[in-house]
């Protein structure tokens, strides 16, 4: 046996076998081995939105009924029932985790994002009861009572728990893709329990106001003029662009050749494990955008000094997001109020578009949003109190 197993290494390793002829044609041999011996009819759809159905028996011997959108997918949930897997018997709710983990790490191009998820699976599951469950064992009922005992046990609003659902979406996703389930019981889990109420957000606290955005332009001008530090044209100009941060902190010259558009194509992230911040070739959505450089934009970007091939550049080095965002606090601070962040920039960019009649759509895209109900999530009143008075006037 230990003879056979090295010789289809070496054979894997040389190319003399392909792994995944392989696996595709020992699936369609299970596939015709359950055509041949399941004893219950399979029956397409009876209506145009239908699914493919069949049975099966249970470990009691009870009948039970299984749909699937097609044929092959309903043949390839039959294949655990009619071909033992060792492995899923014996795996955890944690094993599955971190094999899925392992996939996800291969996929994305965020380490913060496997970062995050330990630091979720460690917090919210492996105290749960979950944590050294078999997988087969766990049903809907038991997922669905840990679900809501830990939603009411943390307090958490709706948005923290979407979040934290996700790990448990990946998994379950990721153990039907490898069948070692037939159904995904977090299709049928259900959250009884109430939410925290989050605070609803105001165009005060997620916005520079007009009164504001004037304030803070003359500081930034000021500034500029006594140290000719650009992290403060940065500042300037990206209430003009409404870019995420680490997209601004990454522009090259080589993004803004015409002067009419600024092509967006890569950020700035933080590594959570190093606490460095890098550069990657892609934006958050890994899709690249054009962004609309009006004049005074324009004019902006003509006064500041190329010295390399980042736009925004101090003592030879490329500015960092968090020097910009450091730049919002020092003004926050002479003013005596709370900081905004770096993102409220961007929210503010989103608003006065609106404000201003700009098409829904159109916002979305420059933002690089996916779609519109994201875009309405960074849009309130950037407004003064007189002007929303004398706005609301002229309306009626």
């Amino acid at each position: 046996m230990e003879k056979t197993s090295k010789i289809l290494q070496d054979a894997v390793k040389f190319g003399i076998i392909n792994i995944d002829s392989v696996l595709d044609t020992l699936m369609s041999k299970k596939i015709d081995a359950i055509l041949k011996m399941h004893p219950y009819a399979i029956t397409p759809p009876a209506t145009e939105n239908g699914r493919w159905q069949t049975c099966y028996k249970d470990e009691k011997g009870k009948r039970k009924n299984i749909k699937a959108q097609s044929k092959e997918e309903l043949l390839g949930k039959l294949i655990p029932i009619y071909f033992a897997n060792t492995h899923i018997d014996n795996l955890t709710f944690y094993g599955l985790y971190e094999e899925w983990l392992a996939y996800k790490a291969t996929v994305t191009n965020s380490s913060n994002t496997i970062k995050r998820h330990r630091q979720h699976y460690r917090k919210y599951f492996e105290p749960s009861v979950l944590h050294d469950m078999k997988i087969k064992k766990i049903d809907e009922l038991i997922l669905e009572q840990e679900c809501n005992r830990i939603v009411k046990e943390f307090n958490l609003s709706r948005k923290e728990w979407c979040n934290i659902k996700t790990i448990l979406n990946g998994m379950y996703t990721y153990s039907i893709r490898k069948r070692y389930l037939i159904d995904n019981p977090m299709d049928k889990v259900e959250i009884y329990v109430k939410y925290r109420q989050i605070v609803k957000k105001t165009g005060r606290t997620e916005t520079y106001n007009t009164e504001e955005l004037k304030e803070l332009n003359q500081y930034l001008d000021k500034m500029y003029t006594e140290t000719e530090d650009v992290a403060f044209l940065a500042v300037k100009i990206n209430f003009l662009l409404g870019l995420r941060v680490g997209e601004l902190a990454a522009l090259k010259w080589e993004d803004c050749k015409d002067l009419s558009h600024l092509h967006i194509v890569r950020e700035e992230v933080r590594n959570q494990e190093t606490n460095q911040y890098e550069v990657v070739e892609h934006t958050k959505t890994n899709r690249d955008r054009f962004v609309i450089l009006i004049p005074k934009a324009v004019s902006i970007l003509k006064k500041i000094p190329k010295q390399g091939k980042y736009i925004f550049m101090r003592d030879g080095e490329r500015i960092t997001s968090r020097q910009i965002a450091y730049v919002l606090e020092k003004f926050a601070e002479r003013q005596g109020v709370r900081t905004k962040s770096t993102h409220k920039m961007r929210k503010t960019y989103a608003s006065n578009l609106n404000a201003s009649g700009v098409p829904l759509d159109c916002i979305r895209e420059m933002l690089g949003h996916s779609n519109l109900s994201t875009t309405l999530e960074y849009i309130y009143n950037p407004l003064t109190e007189k002007e929303t008075y004398d706005f609301i006037s002229k309306a009626l």
